[in-house]
């Protein structure tokens, strides 16, 4: 069966599953996490999900890349090579694979999670090629690109940096 082109949710009724946070990484309080994951990519590198978290502090580890958009409360962040920051509704940050952060929830926190698992530089490099010899054969069909689907200059210059 195709995946749909479209998945859509309403974050804030996303139903939310006990997601224990391991006691080892606990250093102060009892903070229950919850988690449920909404979608996932094709290749399955990706998942989206919201999780969310009552008051406590604990050491986190992050595996994969993860985007975090703070939806409900607030979370003071750290790590050995940034200062504290407090992130509240609206704000986002990224959460490199491979690193350890300090999570301080005074009272609850939620987020919107984008979670990218790293693939090794040899299946990069072919899946690069698959996709010029796709494009390649789709120009000598004459199919091309169509007018809804930029380039990607225009995908890498249509988003200000901040």
């Amino acid at each position: 069966m195709a995946e749909q082109s479209i998945e859509a949710v309403r974050l804030s009724e996303v139903l939310l599953q006990d997601s224990p946070i391991d006691p080892d990484w606990i250093l102060e309080g009892e903070p229950r996490a919850r988690v449920a994951e909404w979608s996932r990519s094709i290749d399955g590198t990706t998942t989206t999900n919201v999780w969310d978290c009552t008051a406590g502090r604990f050491r986190w580890y992050f595996s994969v890349d993860e985007i975090v958009h703070i939806m409900d409360g607030s979370v003071t962040v750290s790590s050995d090579d940034h200062p504290e920051r407090t992130l509240v509704a609206g704000d986002a940050a990224l959460f490199r694979a491979g690193t350890w952060s300090e999570w301080h929830v005074q009272d609850y926190v939620r987020k919107h999670a984008i979670l990218r698992q790293h693939l090794p530089g040899s299946l990069l490099l072919a899946l690069k090629f698959a996709g010029n010899v796709r494009g390649a054969l789709r120009r000598a069909k004459g199919l091309g690109r169509s007018a809804a689907q930029p380039t990607t200059a225009q995908r890498e210059g249509s988003a200000p940096r901040l």
